[in-house]
């Protein structure tokens, strides 16, 4: 577990109760030792969060200084909801996997009507067997933008011809139906669009990138933006 996550699930757990949580009890919940959640505790003290008591007795919020849960109105929570069902089903498995624990932390600060609304919510995005094989190596690419790694592709043409291009790759766009990767192209000294389901393979050049301002990001898009 992250040390961001067992921090908010500490806050999590000490809302809202009239009795001190002993450190035991919350080192027992999240799988750690006594003397982490005595160093979590302390700073989250530290940062400005009203946590009262010592080891040995517990611990538990300021009386009256109860920090409020995350609150949305219904359409705002909707959006959210809605907006994790489509990432679950378009963005590839390590966002879909992100976005339905993003969506889990929300929930379990919702008070219980609100909490109820998010799962009546009408509007679906299946998550169909094999999809994600389908659109390519959304997850690989990703990767590769965030690291600044360049790759060689083997990249097939409408009409099936298979050519290398060495690429600087700068951004993903989901089409409603067709991903595309953003990058600059070493081959034609240019920006290229380059759609996931079309690249034969990916080939590691084990080598980055820096982002020239020229044919970096921000210039691809006033690029597209002049097309």
């Amino acid at each position: 577990m992250r040390r961001a996550d067992r921090l908010f699930l500490i806050i999590h757990a000490l809302r809202g109760r009239r009795a001190a949580l002993p450190a035991r009890s919350l080192a027992e919940t999240l799988g750690v030792s006594l003397r982490t959640i005595y160093r979590d505790v302390a700073d989250l003290q530290v940062s400005g969060v009203p946590i009262e008591g010592e080891a040995g007795v517990g611990y538990m919020l300021r009386k009256g200084a109860d920090i409020p849960p995350l609150m949305f109105n219904a359409a705002e929570l909707e959006a959210l909801v809605v907006g994790t069902r489509f990432v679950r089903a378009f963005g590839g498995e390590r966002l879909g996997v992100a976005a339905r624990a993003a969506l889990l932390k929300i929930e379990a600060v919702l008070p219980p009507e609100l909490r109820e609304r998010s799962r009546r919510t009408r509007i679906f995005a299946p998550v169909i067997p094999g999809r994600h094989a389908a659109r390519g190596p959304i997850d690989r690419l990703h990767a590769a933008i965030e690291s600044r790694t360049l790759l060689l592709l083997d990249y097939r043409d409408v009409d099936g011809r298979i050519t290398a291009r060495e690429v600087e790759p700068l951004c993903l766009a989901f089409w409603g139906g067709v991903w595309t990767l953003g990058a600059w192209c070493r081959l034609r000294t240019d920006f290229r669009d380059f759609r996931p389901d079309r690249i034969a393979a990916i080939h590691d050049t084990g080598r980055s990138f820096d982002e020239d301002p020229a044919r970096g990001l921000d210039a691809y898009l006033r690029a597209a933006d002049s097309c």
